[in-house]
């Protein structure tokens, strides 16, 4: 999950996409993204990568955008963390290779694994109903 790689990173969030407690992130320009975090002075930006995102044609574009970006007044570049399934991992890596040069140093990639949310679904639906 990219917010528990936010906080494995010691970015705290500052707003989330489909979030309890915290408010929901504008979008930057015209892209829409999931977590903003802080940490101190610096601040990043994650997206979450779908099958779909990945054969998007805009998808160099959005990534060039979103990595490009600096903070107002200090002018310190964002870092942007892309969450990206397990199994599209190489193939992104490679898109990664049409992006600039002085951008590609504000990317970090971090895999998804779907493993995850299957293993918690199991285990919460095979536990036995105590109050019905």
């Amino acid at each position: 999950m990219l917010v528990s790689e936010f906080w494995r990173l010691g970015f705290l969030t500052v707003s989330r996409r489909l979030g309890t407690y915290l408010p929901e992130p504008e979008e930057i320009g015209k892209f829409k993204v999931d977590v903003i975090g802080r940490q101190k002075e610096k601040y990043a930006i994650g997206i979450t990568l779908s099958k779909e995102d990945i054969f998007d044609s805009n998808l160099i574009e959005k990534i060039n955008y979103l990595s490009s970006r600096k903070t107002r007044f200090s002018e310190k570049p964002i870092l942007l963390l892309i969450g990206v399934p397990d199994i599209y991992f190489k193939q992104v890596k490679e898109l990664l290779l049409n992006v600039d040069e002085k951008f590609r140093r504000n990317i970090k990639l971090t895999r998804i694994l779907e493993e995850d949310f299957e293993s918690r679904r199991s285990i919460r639906h095979t536990q036995q109903m105590i109050f019905s």
